[in-house]
């Protein structure tokens, strides 16, 4: 029997068997167009939770020896990791990008800038985690795009804007792009959390009484 109770905390989290059948309902299918297992969700979850390691989105919980998904990560692997229309780094973006905006209307917070400061050249490679050699080939497809709007020299030495980091992430190191949001998605999410709202806590069946979810932040996103 499907009480209230276990409606309301599906809509923070699911066991795996609730989650496959979601999967099923929605008709959705693994890359080669099959029908999605148990093993391709464990597979999925698995790499999930790789991915997105500070996200919590797979639970292990002994309370009674089941594996649980966290409804933000079940929506991640529908709109990221078994749709087939974008390259898996896009639709991962594109994800982050949604959910940092459903935050930052739910929580009345200004929307973060992740680009405040110019930068050396010399510095690029630490920051984005990349050899020298890849940096310069990257500012030569940018330069090439923006006509050299982005690079400049100060003190004899050559510098990057802001705006050419920005450019550089979205369309060079999209790695470092999905870094800063998922970190931003996480400080949202502990705003969210101070604020009362449940994200991946397990509660007793009278602290579930009190939930507070929000139906705009927990339904599907798109």
């Amino acid at each position: 029997m499907v009480t209230d109770t276990v409606k309301e905390l599906e809509k923070i989290f699911m066991t795996y068997d609730s989650a496959l059948n979601k999967l099923k309902l929605l008709n959705l299918k693994t890359k080669n167009n099959k029908e999605i297992t148990y093993i391709d969700l464990q597979r999925a979850v698995q790499f999930m939770s790789k991915k997105h390691p500070t996200c919590r989105w797979k639970q292990n919980k002994l309370i009674n020896r089941k594996n649980y998904i966290l409804v933000e990560g079940f929506y991640w692997l529908i709109h990221v990791y078994f749709q087939t229309e974008k390259n898996i780094v896009d639709a991962d973006i594109e994800f982050f990008n949604i959910r940092i905006e459903q935050y930052e209307e739910l929580l009345k917070v200004s929307i973060k800038k992740f680009w405040n400061d110019d930068m050396y050249v010399y510095e690029l490679p630490n920051y984005f985690n990349r050899v020298p050699g890849t940096i310069k080939n990257s500012i030569i497809k940018m330069n090439k795009a923006t006509n050299g709007l982005y690079k400049y020299y100060e003190k004899g030495k050559a510098k990057i804007s802001k705006e050419g980091i920005e450019w550089l992430c979205k369309n060079c190191f999209k790695h470092k792009y999905l870094e800063l949001l998922e970190e931003y998605k996480m400080e949202l999410t502990e705003i969210y959390i101070e604020r009362g709202y449940p994200y991946d806590v397990f509660l007793t069946k009278d602290e579930s009484k009190l939930l507070r979810t929000d139906k705009y932040l927990w339904k599907y996103i798109r």
